[in-house]
């Protein structure tokens, strides 16, 4: 018997939203992406959000499918009980309940993820962390971020902001961080802060202020600084081996904490591959006494991670979880 179940999923961001109609199997049968247009405010927003969800529920509908559940992942700080997105800078959410919306709008059960935690729980049923059991996804970007997913779940916290790795302390006195406190790993070894690192170095931006923009793009990128280090020219080589080792103290820390068998990374920043990678591996091994080092992978769902993960998270909500086993 054909299984006709599919359940709708969005993956909101600052600038756009990707979403997808998806099987329990995890199999992806109809995918969308529409601007956020986040300018517009966080009304606007959750506006577009329950539109674009209706309308892919319909259209499952008309190809015959029966959604039973819809998963929204946003960024920010996420209550996932309560289902209401409580702080997001990108969106510009503050305390929306967002589940409750899209229950009343279409009629389905609805769970509501943090982006990351969602992607996490992707790579770690369906992409490079499946089988491991124990998982750290680590993204890479603008910040960091992990999400540490125990046998397929995801671990909230009690207050719902568990997996802040970006806030380790690494470096005491180093750079501040945009959450007010000098030294953490955010403000060494995110995409943004190797851009802004070379830069400074530079003499592009010395003793300049950071400004809001540079922190989103940063004058010159870390993809850049990464190819730089690797046809050896020494500023960058210095630049990216600080973030390397930066980057193997918080996930030494992580691994002392979780010991998990697998880190996968994302994000931005592992789009570096074996450039990043490899120094990383060997960095790690350095720094490991009596844990075990973990496997150290790329992640392999690219940016869909986000969306696979809230439609995860759906069928979670229903009961529904033969995803990983089957894909």
């Amino acid at each position: 018997m054909t299984d006709d179940r599919v359940v709708v999923a969005l993956d909101v961001g600052g600038t756009g939203m990707k979403c997808a109609v998806v099987r329990p199997d995890g199999v992806v049968v109809r995918a969308e992406r529409h601007p956020t247009d986040a300018a517009r405010g966080p009304a606007a927003v959750v506006g577009t959000i329950l539109d674009v969800a209706e309308g892919l529920a319909d259209k499952a509908r008309a190809d015959g499918l029966t959604p039973i559940a819809v998963g929204i992942a946003v960024p920010g700080v996420v209550d996932e009980a309560r289902g209401v997105a409580v702080w997001s800078a990108n969106v510009g959410f503050r305390d929306v309940p967002v589940r409750d919306l899209a229950v009343a709008r279409l009629g389905l059960p609805t769970a509501l993820g943090h982006d990351v935690r969602v992607g996490g729980l992707a790579e770690a049923r369906l992409g490079a962390g499946r089988g491991s059991g124990h998982v750290l996804f680590v993204a890479i970007g603008t910040g960091i971020a992990a999400a540490h997913v125990v046998d397929g779940t995801a671990a909230v916290g009690a207050h719902g902001a568990a997996g802040e790795i970006g806030h380790i302390l690494v470096r005491p006195g180093g750079p501040r961080c945009g959450c007010g406190r000098p030294g953490c790993l955010e403000a060494i070894a995110s995409a943004a802060a190797i851009g802004r690192r070379y830069a400074e170095l530079a003499g592009q931006s010395a003793d300049a202020p950071v400004t809001a923009a540079e922190v989103a793009e940063p004058p010159v990128t870390a993809a850049e600084v990464a190819q730089r280090a690797a046809t050896g020219e020494p500023l960058a080589g210095q630049v990216w081996q600080e973030a390397i080792d930066a980057l193997a103290d918080g996930l030494a820390s992580g691994q002392a904490l979780f010991d998990v068998a697998t880190i996968v990374l994302g994000g931005g920043l592992a789009q570096a591959g074996d450039g990043l990678l490899t120094p990383l591996r060997a960095a790690m091994r350095e720094r490991m006494t009596f844990h075990r080092e973990p496997h150290l992978v790329a992640a392999a769902l690219g940016d869909e991670a986000g969306c696979l993960g809230a439609a995860l998270l759906a069928l979670d909500a229903v009961g529904v979880r033969d995803h990983q086993e089957k894909r």
